[in-house]
């Protein structure tokens, strides 16, 4: 089991306007996307699916539960690493 926290920065529309978001979410993953989180770059960008529950049954704090992970290329970060590399 790996637990970890994730940031997440986006822009959604809102009332006819733009709203930029930012939040930090508790996570948790088991077995294979574990270890492939684990083994990640701290930083690197990726798309989670899963679900929201309790961190326990103790505990009520909401918890995403990583059940699929997609590693997103073309971020500005390696944008900017293949330029400097050019």
């Amino acid at each position: 089991m790996l637990e970890f926290k994730l940031a997440h920065e986006s822009e959604q529309d809102e009332a006819g306007g733009r709203r930029r978001v930012n939040a930090e979410l508790s996570a948790v993953a088991f077995e294979a996307q574990a270890r492939l989180l684990a083994a990640a770059k701290l930083g690197s960008t990726v798309k989670l699916e899963g679900f929201m529950s309790a961190k326990s049954k103790r505990s009520k704090k909401l918890v995403l539960h990583v059940n699929q992970i997609e590693f997103v290329e073309g971020t500005k970060e390696n944008q900017d690493a293949a330029a400097t590399q050019g």
